[in-house]
């Protein structure tokens, strides 16, 4: 009775408030302050130049993945998309003499049937995001093993050459990530499909009778993760100078975790691609930027970032859901409520 009084209290309740509205900023500050100290060259500009170029494939791949998780799905094949699309990609340029140009538009249309596949089994035929996705994720490395051999693919020399293309003192890779991550933040927060984005990961059922058309916003969700996650393997495999069997290996579970850290919840609905996704991507970087300024271990990382993970899960569990009118959300393009009698409107 005592622990239950301690609970509802109104201090234990303001200390939650407090630690899920700014928690995040109290470990992010932290983080810096400590590497900063550790790593006498982790603060310097180039550094913080450096690790933006490395982010930017990620950033890219998160955002794009963060429009699925917010319609209360998941996709967790984009890291195999990244490596089937830059195999295909790299093997077209180096045995087939393709153009740069027109292998782009080959790999991104790949990548755009990808997600499509993954739409239609998802919308259609009614399987389960995870599910559905999984089998994609394996499936997609087997044939990207298969084309490649396992073994490295080194990118024209013309091409290999972008992976350093600066503005200024700026990656492009990087205005890239940032121009795209801002084209998907407001398509989430300023247009109708964002809107019908949101109202399907706070409750499906509602924004299924107030006419919104499941089956088709949730295909172009999974369309849009895909495009995006075949951008940023192109943007790795450039970096990289070569496509090799660790490309995107990995990656989605990375991507997820950024997203969580970010703020976005896994079921749906709550968080944001500007600052959020964003914000838990820099983290990660800095992270693993900063342990390697101090010469850690490498597998230090990997237990770092699981308990950021779950720190981060936990914080996902305990967020007060605060109840979203659906209405309010659509409420700029009204749409129409099923008046047959007897029969809901919903997509498959």
């Amino acid at each position: 009775m005592a622990q239950n009084s301690t609970i509802r209290s109104p201090v234990f309740r303001q200390s939650r408030t407090f630690a899920l509205r700014y928690g995040f900023v109290v470990i992010f500050v932290a983080v810096v302050a400590f590497f900063t100290i550790a790593a006498p060259r982790f603060f310097a500009l180039n550094n913080f130049i450096s690790l933006l170029h490395a982010a930017a494939p990620l950033m890219v791949i998160a955002g794009g993945l963060a429009i699925v998780v917010l319609s209360g799905k998941l996709d967790i094949s984009v890291g195999s998309t990244a490596f089937l699309t830059t195999s295909v990609g790299t093997l077209l340029m180096v045995r087939q003499g393709v153009s740069p140009l027109v292998t782009l538009s080959i790999i991104l249309a790949i990548g755009i049937l990808i997600g499509a596949v993954n739409g239609f089994i998802i919308v259609v035929l009614r399987v389960n995001s995870l599910i559905t996705t999984l089998g994609m994720m394996i499936g997609l490395r087997g044939i990207s093993l298969e084309l490649t051999k396992s073994t490295n693919i080194a990118l024209p020399e013309g091409v290999r050459r972008l992976g350093n293309a600066t503005i200024g003192p700026v990656f492009v890779d990087v205005l890239i990530a940032l121009g795209l991550m801002l084209i998907l933040h407001l398509l989430y927060t300023r247009t109708p499909f964002g809107r019908r984005v949101m109202a399907i990961g706070n409750d499906q059922e509602t924004a299924s009778r107030l006419g919104v058309r499941i089956g088709r916003i949730t295909f172009f969700c999974f369309i849009l993760s895909s495009l995006m996650a075949t951008i940023g393997g192109v943007m790795t495999v450039i970096q990289v100078g070569a496509v090799s069997g660790s490309i995107g290996s990995g990656l989605e579970f990375t991507a997820v975790s950024v997203i969580v850290i970010g703020g976005i919840s896994l079921f749906g609905g709550e968080g944001s691609i500007l600052p959020g996704a964003l914000r838990g991507v820099l983290l990660l970087e800095i992270i693993r930027n900063g342990l390697n300024q101090i010469g850690a271990d490498p597998y230090v990382y990997r237990f770092v970032n699981g308990a950021i993970i779950f720190a981060a899960m936990y914080a996902d569990s305990l967020r007060s859901r605060v109840p979203i009118d659906p209405l309010k959300m659509v409420s700029e393009e009204p749409l129409p409520i099923p008046v047959v009698e007897g029969v809901s409107q919903s997509e498959s």
